[in-house]
């Protein structure tokens, strides 16, 4: 749940690849800059152990789970702790009160709660270990999301020691959502983020398959019913 949405917009760059280096030179992604990053953090160095356990560590606010070493595995909390990754602790965009997970070196790696903006937000996610991988989203108009990003490049930040980066751009590739006039849809998309299948119903009630250009226009749809009704 990095900030449980994805991280706002982040010199050199260290890219983790797997696999042989090709002759084509690959370009790097677009990523949040040092400056953006220095904006946005809370602290580099966040609280991840409790050096002597209190089993009876159980607060208004806040209870800590933490495993065999005293690192911090589980919060629940009314105010959850700022997004920590890989060492570093970023502010949250606003407050969620909710569950967060970590993995066995404390960084965030997902999380449920309710976020405090303007009529209140479900949500729910699962992390890459840089960004959202997975997030359900329950927004105030009614209308409900649930996404799917590609992982994007492991890069790291000389300037924050080596860190990785929050925010690297990376597509939504499939997306399946229920607008607030109850349409839904399940959309695939490429990997410029551009929506190219969309699945949904249309306003007569017609199951219908549409396919999009690059530039997002519908070029071609699949209505079997209506084709048989007109």
């Amino acid at each position: 749940m990095t900030a449980l949405i994805k991280t706002v917009g982040f010199a050199a760059l260290a890219l983790v690849i797997a696999g042989p280096a090709t002759a084509q030179e690959i370009a790097a992604p677009k990523r949040p800059s040092l400056e953006v990053l220095e904006r946005i953090i809370e602290t580099r160095t966040p609280q991840t152990r409790v050096e002597t356990p209190d089993h009876d560590r159980i607060t208004a606010r806040r209870i800590d789970i933490v495993d065999a070493d005293g690192t911090i595995r589980m919060t629940l909390s009314g105010a959850t702790p700022p997004p920590i990754i890989d060492g570093v602790q970023y502010k949250r965009a606003f407050n969620v009160a909710g569950l967060i997970l970590y993995d066995d070196k404390g960084s965030e790696r997902g999380g449920f709660g309710t976020a405090d903006i303007e009529g209140g937000m479900a949500v729910l996610a699962l992390d890459h270990p840089a960004m959202d991988a997975v997030g359900w989203r329950v927004s105030p108009d009614g209308s409900i999301s649930f996404v799917f990003n590609q992982a994007p490049p492991l890069v790291r930040e000389p300037g924050l020691g080596g860190a990785l980066v929050p925010g690297v751009e990376t597509p939504t590739r499939m997306r399946l959502s229920l607008a607030a006039d109850g349409a839904p849809a399940v959309e695939l998309s490429d990997r410029n983020d551009q929506p190219r299948l969309r699945l949904t119903v249309t306003e007569e009630g017609f199951g219908a398959i549409q396919f999009l250009n690059a530039q997002g226009q519908v070029i071609h749809t699949l209505a079997p019913e209506a084709d048989l009704q007109s």
